[in-house]
């Protein structure tokens, strides 16, 4: 995922604002305890999901995808007075450190965490979204667009991450089902006329869309 060279990403970092104390703690466990540890936001794309949130200032945020928590806390930061987050994350072995920071992040009644399968858990959420952060599993993406679509109020993003999958996109010799998917969701938005969308080369990729 090291599109930028080193130095610049660095640069970058060390000209935008600090990383708050709770991420970085949350960064270090995560690094030193979890797997893939690639996984979390980090500093740069997690400051750019937070003032996208600080931008809408959503009354509800959907997440599909916790993992251990940093882009949960960076969203939650935007929520207005009355807002709530709700987070899923499929691993229950990740549990207690999700919640083990949203308390340090003082989150925990803007933030709802649900431990199963988004694909199931998504249905029985009884709410219009504002904001949708995708980045999970995927195979499902285009599942779990479609699935969400019709509960994201005219005018509310859906942000989807690792669109640009480490470059395998563009690698015609890369046909693993995960690549193939996300490509096939690219071109799903890409030709989708109920939305406007960019793909943002920011870290991994990030398709920002926005419902008409």
């Amino acid at each position: 995922m090291e599109f930028l060279p080193l130095a610049i990403e660095q640069y970058a970092q060390e000209h935008s604002t600090e990383e708050m104390q709770v991420l970085q703690e949350l960064s270090r466990e995560t690094q030193a305890k979890v797997l893939r540890p690639r996984m979390l936001s980090g500093h740069i794309q997690g400051l750019f999901l937070q003032m996208i949130s600080k931008l809408i200032k959503p009354q509800r945020v959907l997440e599909i995808g916790t993992y251990t928590g940093y882009s949960a806390i960076c969203l939650a930061q935007g929520l207005n007075k009355n807002g709530i987050l709700h987070t899923i994350e499929v691993n229950d072995e990740l549990e207690s450190i999700i919640r083990k920071y949203i308390n340090k992040a003082g989150l925990t009644n803007k933030i709802t965490l649900h431990i199963g399968d988004a694909l199931k858990i998504i249905p029985t959420l009884n709410e219009t979204w504002d904001l949708v952060f995708i980045d999970a599993d995927k195979e499902n993406y285009l599942n779990y667009y479609n699935l969400v679509f019709n509960q994201v109020k005219p005018g509310g993003w859906i942000i989807t991450d690792n669109v640009l999958w480490s470059g395998k996109v563009l690698d015609k010799n890369e046909n693993d089902i995960e690549t193939q998917s996300i490509r096939q969701f690219n071109q799903f938005i890409h030709t989708d006329d109920r939305v406007e969308h960019l793909l943002l080369p920011l870290r991994d990729g990030l398709m920002m869309i926005r419902k008409k």
